[in-house]
């Protein structure tokens, strides 16, 4: 891709005053990283730096995209196509929302548009509820603040498969971003024929389907445990407080400088519940109120994370992989004792999560099905059961990375129904006399103590995704079975880019090592980075964590 060329025809055709103002402003070095490709489209939709470029979250390059979905959806629906568009907080949300709602319309596709920023697994629950052919939701997740992004949903409510991303990509690549979009002024079309706002009574549905996920079948406890939420500036302020009230839960403070949603986040420049200086400032209201658990969502409302009191009346963070196994044995816990688990009950879980969870599904007889990374895998396996009759089968997935579903409802993680469990989890333990935390460590008395930890190594511009493929290769070649791996024999090596038992070919690696350990390495879906997961198995926390000092040491080997 020429991108003097392609920067030369962005300062005649992208006439914004503020792309003009970024494209001023290029140097050599930012105008090669704008322009050098087109913003990657997958089964994660779109996800890049606010700008001006090929290469940068745009108007442009939401239309583009937009106009290629459209052209994908009338050749498989026809006249009869519709979708539903959600956005979040961030910067130009909305704005790309209508863009993309201008841009469905003037190709005859009806359009369901949220009237406010809400979370994303209402678009998942929404595009299900109202029938519609797929669904799109404006968001970055939990990136920074110059970040924005593009997500797509299908007629199931799931993510899109990589077959159907492939096959947009394919509309998409045939367009010129100026000269081929069929866009109309969103002012003049508004609640019309073509587009209309989806009514509050499909947001209370979505809730009491939340609600619905209660694991206390008629069991009566003690509600008034003392929340602090934290919403980040996104959109899970209002669904999470009303449900919550809705339910009981009337003991709930919320974080004032993170309450109203402001795309700048100005009390976290990092929007992410899996990361401490997000969640300081709810930290510091819990000791005050001497709360129970600090509950925190990103921006997009899909991950949750939370604090409660170790032996030491201390604030912990617990991880992901933490909170989704408390939930899972809360849940299949609760489900044997009221006599109301599945005939063949299922939990799913990623690759990279706690392989932990599959014992404690043993120990209940519930069957664990591992997916690539991603949630829409999960998705996908709510859809094959779903298919077959079993969708009540699943009783609960998750992923390392804070994410977590108990209900079919939607397809993919739900930070609202998940902050729901979580306070009626705590709730249930405190009115039985036991704190998450010790329970917590019981589970890791029965289970073993596994240390679950994700580095990332950052590969920016033009040449970082070709570092990244090198480090991968160079793994490849030099770590063997039965050779060493940080002193510890390496007894299994997983390519999944080969294919691995029914799993779609992924470039990701696992390397097991003596001590049920391990380590996956794999390219980030949606940042320029490296990511590395371990597992390590060990007595107790000390003897896991010098573990783990040992195996990064040796690791850095491999990664320049």
């Amino acid at each position: 891709m020429d991108y003097r060329s392609e920067y030369q025809a962005w300062c005649k055709y992208a006439m914004e005053d503020d792309l003009q103002t970024d494209l001023l402003q290029y140097g050599e070095e930012e105008m090669e990283d704008a322009f050098y490709r087109n913003l990657e489209f997958g089964t994660g939709g779109l996800r890049g730096i606010l700008g001006a470029g090929t290469n940068r979250m745009n108007v442009y390059t939401v239309a583009k995209v937009t106009q290629g979905l459209a052209n994908y959806l009338i050749k498989e629906h026809g006249n009869k196509a519709s979708v539903v568009i959600g956005f979040d907080s961030r910067l130009k949300s909305e704005l790309f929302a209508k863009t993309a709602a201008s841009v469905f319309a003037a190709n005859g596709i009806y359009v369901h548009l949220w009237p406010k920023l809400n979370p994303v697994s209402t678009v998942s629950f929404a595009t299900r509820f109202l029938v519609a052919s797929a669904g799109v939701m404006i968001t970055a997740s939990h990136n920074p603040s110059q970040y924005n992004g593009y997500k797509v949903y299908g007629q199931d409510g799931c993510q899109i498969t990589t077959e159907v991303a492939k096959a947009v990509l394919c509309e998409i690549e045939k367009l010129d971003i100026f000269k081929d979009i069929k866009k109309l002024n969103f002012d003049l079309i508004f609640d019309t024929d073509k587009i209309q706002f989806i009514k509050e009574e499909v947001l209370t549905a979505f809730l009491e389907k939340v609600k619905g996920q209660s694991q206390l079948y008629g069991e009566e406890i003690d509600k008034n445990i003392s929340i602090v939420y934290s919403p980040l500036n996104g959109t899970g302020y209002i669904p999470v407080t009303r449900v919550l009230d809705e339910s009981g839960f009337k003991n709930v403070t919320i974080v004032e400088e993170q309450r109203l949603p402001d795309g700048n986040f100005p009390t976290c420049p990092y929007p992410n519940p899996e990361e401490a200086e997000a969640l300081a400032l709810g930290l510091a209201y819990c000791k005050k109120k001497n709360a129970d658990v600090l509950l925190a969502t990103d921006p997009d409302c899909d991950r949750v994370g939370i604090a409660v009191k170790n032996k030491q009346e201390e604030y912990v963070l617990l991880s992901g992989n933490e909170t989704g196994i408390l939930l899972l044995d809360y849940i299949c816990s609760q489900r044997e004792k009221h006599k109301n688990m599945p005939t063949k009950p299922v939990m799913m879980k990623t690759i990279v999560s706690m392989e932990m969870a599959e014992e404690v599904a043993t120990y209940y007889g519930v069957k664990c099905i591992n997916v690539l990374t991603g949630f829409k895998y999960i998705g996908e396996q709510i859809g094959r059961l779903e298919k077959t009759g079993q969708e009540d089968s699943f009783i609960f997935g998750f992923e390392e990375s804070y994410g977590y579903l108990s209900g079919s409802y939607v397809r993919d993680k739900d930070g609202v129904g998940a902050s729901y469990l979580i306070c009626e989890m705590i709730a249930y333990y405190k009115s039985n006399g036991i704190a998450l935390w010790d329970k917590l460590q019981e589970l890791y008395r029965i289970y073993g103590y596994y240390l679950n930890t994700l580095h990332s190594y950052q590969f920016t511009g033009s040449l970082g995704a070709d570092k990244m493929k090198v480090t991968m290769q160079k793994m490849k070649e030099n770590l063997k079975v039965d050779g060493e791996f940080a002193g510890l024999k390496i007894t299994k090596i997983m390519d999944y880019s080969l294919g691995v038992g029914s799993l779609p070919k992924s470039s990701v690696l696992k390397i097991c090592i003596d001590g049920d350990s391990s380590i996956i390495i794999r390219p980030s879906g949606t940042e320029p980075k490296l990511k590395l997961y371990f597992s390590v198995k060990a007595e107790n926390s000390e003897k896991a964590r010098e573990k783990e000092r040992k195996i990064m040491k040796y690791i850095e080997i491999y990664i320049q």
